[in-house]
């Protein structure tokens, strides 16, 4: 074997995904993998989602691959570290190689423990590169074999790391083959969501980068641009999910999915064109949706869609440079629940600067809003963002770069750790009683617990609000 993709993440060390449940294909690596086969370079995938670490040590082992090529994000730093490590110890000519969100500003961490090339940003051109430069550079050589190849990182004997020119973007998105979900067992996700939630989903992406520029927000892959599959490209990739899979609905993975309105159109007119029917879930912001977009999307076939509220205070909107009015988000969930789709949106606490006083306005902005689904979250700094930049030079990081994430970093807010503790679950509670009154159901034992709840909760924000 010469060429393993894998990407280090195990369900079965994930306890807080094992109670959600909605596990997604690692579609990075089947892209990777399918641009690949397009151009003749053989290759396997070893998905770890539903795996174990012993058995892709084990698999490592019998099969001794050329090239380890891993993904690498926040989330399973310490899992592929770990993974470098062994093959380095058992697999001395085996090239490890990452890419992946995470590497592009830690390079030189990363370098030092155990990557030999690092994929700085899109990773399909960059990769076939390595791949057929591998092919004649011998096992063990000095990886300035490589410095011809834009978009690399590695070490010099020096110790420095390297780093060549950029590689340019792909504008043509449509000269990508669709995702190499063959590779992999996609009915293992299949069933494991049917178990868990009654219906099985199949994610999609058709647009790379973000425009936007929130301070809290990492891009380090794809960047701050916009390039999209055409609308015929991604309604060939659902006929061709459909003709060759079982699954009751679509995620589109996209950030920003209402972004191009023409291009919805020309979306919602190829799939009537084609007679094709979707179920599926999105993500947008507010200012790219209005009552036209709204019935387009119900038209599509979209019956929920995520709209990032991040906060309900308009100065910390501002802070975060969202370039959004929290009265118009209000006022976009409100028209899409009125237009029979499902909203869900974001919170997060703890942002540089925010009080007591906007907390308990994005509690208001919530319940005004009254979107079906929110999901709550403290403020943390990803390395190479303008809010780690603002805060870096007065953080503290818990524990050494292995052994940690960005999680872990520690910044002065305007409360102490516990305050947001409480404040999380004031948040989720207040809000949830305010559905149980909506629904004349705030009397209920649900209600009064709910009562009960907030009570505590917001009793633990007023004590350590005054250790400040």
């Amino acid at each position: 074997m010469d060429i393993l993709f894998a990407h280090g993440y195990f369900l079965c060390d994930d306890p807080k995904e094992q109670e959600i449940m909605r596990p997604y294909p690692p579609l990075g690596l089947l892209c990777l993998s399918a641009w690949l086969d397009k151009h003749g370079v053989e290759n396997t995938v070893f998905d770890t989602t539903f795996s174990n670490n012993k058995a892709l040590k084990t698999f490592l082992l019998l099969h001794r691959p050329r090239i380890v090529a891993l993904y690498a994000n926040m989330m399973t730093k310490q899992s592929i570290l770990d993974i470098a490590a062994f093959i380095h110890a058992e697999l001395m000519d085996t090239l490890v190689v990452l890419g992946g969100s995470d590497v592009t500003h830690n390079a030189a961490d990363y370098l030092a423990n155990g990557a030999d090339l690092l994929v700085i940003g899109e990773g399909e051109q960059t990769m076939l590169e390595i791949c057929l430069s591998a092919q004649t550079i011998p096992k063990g050589a000095d990886k300035r074999h490589f410095s011809h190849i834009n978009g690399i990182a590695f070490r010099q004997a020096d110790g420095l790391v390297f780093k060549t020119p950029p590689r340019e973007k792909l504008r043509d998105m449509d000269v990508l083959p669709f995702p190499n979900r063959s590779k992999i067992d996609l009915q293992q996700y299949f069933d494991t969501w049917k178990k868990a939630h009654g219906e099985s989903a199949v994610s999609i992406n058709t647009q790379r980068g973000c425009p936007y520029t929130c301070r809290w927000c990492s891009t380090p892959v794809f960047g701050q641009s916009y390039r999209r599959h055409s609308p015929q490209h991604v309604v060939d990739e659902i006929v061709f999910l459909q003709n060759n899979y079982d699954f009751d609905l679509i995620w589109f993975v996209d950030d920003v999915f209402t972004i191009h309105h023409k291009w919805l159109q020309e979306f919602h007119d190829e799939l009537q064109r084609r007679s094709v029917s979707i179920r599926f879930e999105c993500t947008t912001r507010a200012d790219r949706m209005n009552t036209e977009v709204i019935e387009l999307l119900r038209l599509c076939g979209c019956f929920r869609v995520w709209i990032g509220s991040e906060s309900g205070s308009q100065p910390v909107i501002d802070a975060m440079d969202r370039r959004l009015d929290v009265q118009q988000v209000r006022e976009v969930i409100r028209e899409t629940r009125a237009a029979g789709i499902e909203t869900g949106t974001f919170v997060m606490l703890g942002y540089p600067g925010e009080t007591d006083a906007d907390i308990v306005e994005t509690v208001r902005h919530l319940k005004e809003a009254n979107p079906d689904q929110f999901t709550i979250n403290t403020v943390y700094p990803i390395k190479g963002t303008p809010l780690y930049e603002e805060v870096q030079h007065i953080s503290t990081a818990a524990l050494p770069w292995a052994e940690s994430t960005d999680r872990d970093i520690l910044f002065p807010r305007s409360y102490p750790r516990p305050y947001y503790y409480f404040a999380v679950r004031w948040t989720v509670n207040a809000v949830q009683w305010h559905k149980t009154k909506l629904a004349g159901q705030h009397r209920s034992v649900r209600g009064l617990v709910l009562v009960l709840k907030i009570v505590v909760a917001r009793a633990g924000m007023r004590i350590f609000r005054s250790e400040r």
